[in-house]
């Protein structure tokens, strides 16, 4: 795959995350006037993220780059509009939770049921690795889209 092809590849996937963080910016009620930025911070989160997987990191990896991202651009734009950081931050991580890994999960704890006893183990292990997937991403989501607030709007001790 050439240099080209990642680019284009990684500015596709930027393009359609935004307009799913602007969709969820609609579904939130967003005012019209910040929309576009929801869909500027959910195409530049998901995109650092492929960019990153196309680099040779890890998915969870990129996730948390990507959120840091979002989180530190919601934390400034809502610092400078006077906006609530949710607004921001919720909707432009949207595009970064794990949906595959977690419908994964779900649908191997379903063919559970219905498995050979000889299939189950396997079966077992693989929905309990997308379920870990999954949690470790939701993990770092969280974790990069609250770390501008915690680290910024820290308070200092009384005593």
């Amino acid at each position: 795959m050439t240099t080209l092809d990642i680019v284009l590849r990684v500015l596709e996937d930027a393009l359609w995350s935004g307009v799913a963080a602007a969709g969820f910016g609609m579904l939130f009620n967003v005012p019209r006037r910040w929309l576009w930025i929801c869909m500027l911070l959910g195409a530049a989160g998901h995109g650092t993220r492929r960019l990153l997987e196309f680099g040779g990191l890890s998915i969870e990896i990129g996730t948390f780059v990507g959120a840091l991202i979002v989180g530190f651009a919601g934390y400034f734009v809502a610092r400078r509009l006077r906006a609530p950081q949710t607004i921001f931050t919720i909707t432009g991580a949207i595009p970064l939770v794990p949906g595959v890994f977690a419908f994964r999960t779900m649908i191997g704890l379903l063919q559970v049921t219905t498995a050979a006893p000889e299939a189950v183990q396997a079966l077992l292990a693989e929905a309990s690795v997308n379920a870990i997937r999954t949690a470790v991403i939701l993990a770092a989501i969280a974790i990069g889209i609250a770390f501008p607030s915690l680290w910024f709007d820290r308070q200092r001790p009384v005593v």
